[in-house]
Parts: structure tokens; sequence; C-alpha cells
């Protein structure tokens, strides 16, 4: 999350490269934990490896599982408030800082949408 002096906070969203599942939609960055991980350490982990950034302060907005028709997947939101480095795109993906008011126009993953609210509730901005 970024917020410049009187403008909406912006978030960071990842664009689904060819050749994955989905590829071309947008989501939140991030991944899976891996086996005797936490998810802390998975979010650190995850970010360092998918845009080069040294995480220094984030906590957990809530888990949000969603069913698609092939899948089942349960994701944590994490609210990344203080890095180190300017992300990248470091799997090929494209990367995008999006005003939380226009999220709703971008074309993310249906898991990702119920996550909108809260989002917008831990920013402050809800309602606006």
């Amino acid at each position: 999350m970024r917020r410049a002096p009187g403008a909406a906070p912006e978030v960071l969203i990842a664009q689904r490269p060819p050749g994955k599942w989905q590829a071309g939609r947008w989501e939140f960055p991030g991944g899976k934990i891996e086996p005797a991980e936490s998810p802390a350490d998975a979010v650190v982990r995850e970010l360092r490896e998918e845009l080069g950034v040294t995480v220094r302060a984030a906590r957990p907005l809530g888990d949000f599982p969603h069913d698609y028709q092939d899948r089942s997947v349960c994701i944590g939101l994490w609210l990344v408030s203080a890095w180190e480095g300017d992300p990248q795109g470091l799997d090929g993906q494209a990367l995008r800082w999006v005003a939380l008011p226009q999220l709703v126009d971008c074309d993310l993953l249906e898991a990702d949408r119920p996550m909108l609210e809260p989002l917008r509730r831990a920013l402050g901005w809800a309602g606006r």
C-alpha cells in the first residue's frame, strides 16, 4: 500500500503471466505457504521472490476461501505498509499501482474480490 497526500490509497496488483492458470487476470501478489512455514514468513518470502522487496511491516486482514470450478483456494490477505526496494515483476508478471476506488474496474480474480471491502476498511477508505 502506498498513499500520496490527499489521494486515495493505492495497492499493488499483479497480472498473471502467459502460461499460468487464469493468465492475463489481475491478483494481489503472493503465493503458497511452504510446509512448516508460518503465514507471516510466507508473505516475506513470496514478496521477496516475486517482487524483489524486503517486507518491513505487514499485518493480516483475514483469510478468504473461494471455490473455483476446478480448484479451491484459501487466501490470506496481508496489508504491507513498509518495505524496502522497488517492486518488480520477477516472475514475468506486469504490476500496477491502483487506487482503491478503481480496483473494482480491474479484472481481479474472483477469489480476490471479497478482499476489497476489508482492505478499504483497514485503510480507512470505506464508503468514500
